[in-house]
C-alpha cells in the first residue's frame, strides 16, 4: 500500500488556507489593481510637479549650435551690421570669432569691438584681416573711431588656427570681398580644405543690381566679388563645400515700418542697429534710405536653408567678377529664389525677441 502524502495547507488570500483564491486573485484582482496604482502615481507625480508640468522624461539629445566664424567688411554698406544682429540672436549659433576683411581691416575691427561691448558679448574675439586699398567711403567710421585704439590679432591666422582645433566643424559666413579666403587658401590649403563649409553673399547668376524702382535687370559683377576675383577664383577651386546667396535672391529691402519697429525696440542690440544705420545714410548722399539686406541672407542660410533652397551649379568666376553657371562638376550650392517673406519675419523675430 502506498503511503499517500498529506495534501498542504492551500494558501487562502491575506494568508489563510485556500488554494483556489489565490488564482482568483492573480487572474481577475490583479487586473484591477494595476490601473488603480498607475492612477495613484500619475496623482503623485502631478503634485510634485505641478499642473500642466511635464515629468522628467530620459533625457533627449540636444543638437549642439554650429560652429561660424563671420568674415565681413562691416563699416560701409549696413547690411553687415544687421547680418551681425542676426548671428548674436541666434542660439542655433556658436561664434567662435569675427574676421574684419577689405580696406582699413583695423578700424573695422575697431566697429565690430565696440559693437560687440555695447551688447555684452566682448568674450568673441575680434581679428583684423588682409589690409586693402580702396577709395570706398568707410560710413561707419565714426562709430567705429569711438573706441581705443587696439591692434588686433591676425584675421587669416585666427581662421586657421581655429580650423586646426576643430576640423570638418566650422561654417565660415564669408559676406565681404574675399581676400582673407584667398590668403588663408595661399598660406595652408590643406587646413583650409578642413572648413565644414562656406556660406556665402557674392556673386550674380540671371538677376544683376536691381533698378532704382526695384526693376530686375541683367547679372553684373556682384561687389563682393569684383573686389577681388582672384580670391573668388581661388575659393570655387579649394575643395570645401560652398553655399552661395548671389544678388538673385539677396536683395530684399528692408521697408520704413519693419525698420523703424526695429529701431524703437531700444534694446542695446537695436541701439546700435539704429545709430550704424543713421551714420550709412547721411554718409550715402544721394542713397536710398532704404537698406538692402544682402547679408543677413547669408546668416539666415546658415540656420534655416528652407528659407533660401540652393541648387548645385558649376560657378565660373572671370577676371571682372561676373559669376557665371557653367556645364560641368558643380563646385557650389547655389541660392537663386529666396523666401523674402519668411526670411523678414524670420529677421525681426530674432532681432527684436528678448
Amino acid at each position: 500500500m502506498i503511503n499517500a502524502r498529506p495534501a498542504a495547507p492551500a494558501i487562502g488570500a491575506w494568508g489563510q488556507c485556500r488554494a483556489e483564491p489565490v488564482t482568483l486573485l492573480g487572474m481577475k484582482n490583479v487586473r484591477l489593481i494595476l490601473p488603480l496604482i498607475a492612477a495613484l502615481v500619475a496623482v503623485g507625480m502631478a503634485v510634485r510637479y505641478g499642473n500642466g508640468q511635464a515629468a522628467p522624461t530620459s533625457r533627449s539629445p540636444v543638437a549642439s549650435p554650429q560652429l561660424v566664424i563671420l568674415d565681413t567688411d562691416i563699416g560701409d554698406d549696413i547690411d553687415d551690421a544687421f547680418a551681425l544682429a542676426l548671428a548674436l540672436r541666434s542660439p542655433e549659433l556658436k561664434i567662435l570669432g569675427v574676421t574684419t576683411a577689405f580696406g582699413n581691416t583695423e578700424l573695422r575691427a575697431r566697429l565690430v569691438s565696440r559693437y560687440l561691448s555695447a551688447v555684452g558679448r566682448s568674450d568673441i574675439p575680434v581679428t583684423a584681416g588682409v589690409e586693402t586699398k580702396t577709395d570706398n567711403v568707410l560710413t561707419q567710421a565714426a562709430y567705429a573711431l569711438r573706441t581705443p585704439a587696439l591692434v588686433h590679432p591676425d584675421g587669416v591666422n585666427f581662421l586657421l588656427s581655429q580650423i586646426r582645433q576643430h576640423p570638418g566643424e566650422i561654417t565660415l559666413i564669408a559676406i565681404g570681398p574675399l581676400f582673407n579666403v584667398q590668403a588663408a587658401i595661399e598660406r595652408d590649403p590643406a587646413t583650409f580644405r578642413k572648413l565644414k563649409r562656406v556660406v556665402m553673399m557674392g556673386g550674380s547668376i540671371n538677376r544683376g543690381y536691381d533698378g532704382r524702382n526695384g526693376e530686375h535687370r541683367p547679372p553684373d559683377a556682384e561687389w563682393n566679388i569684383s573686389r577681388d576675383p582672384a580670391g573668388a577664383k581661388a575659393l570655387f577651386a579649394a575643395g570645401v563645400p560652398i553655399f552661395m546667396m548671389p544678388l538673385d535672391s539677396t536683395q530684399i529691402r528692408l521697408e520704413t515700418a519693419k525698420r523703424e519697429a526695429i529701431f524703437a525696440h531700444g534694446s542695446p542690440l537695436t541701439d546700435q542697429l539704429t545709430l550704424l544705420y543713421h551714420q550709412w545714410r547721411e554718409l550715402n548722399p544721394g542713397h536710398a534710405t532704404t537698406p538692402t539686406l544682402f547679408d543677413p541672407v547669408a546668416v539666415t542660410y546658415a540656420i534655416r536653408p528652407d528659407l533660401c533652397p540652393a541648387s548645385p551649379m558649376r560657378i565660373e568666376v572671370d577676371d571682372k567678377g561676373f559669376t557665371r553657371s557653367v556645364p560641368g562638376v558643380p563646385n557650389a550650392q547655389v541660392c537663386l529664389q529666396s523666401d523674402e517673406k519668411g526670411f523678414l519675419k524670420f529677421m525681426l523675430s530674432r532681432v527684436t525677441g528678448e
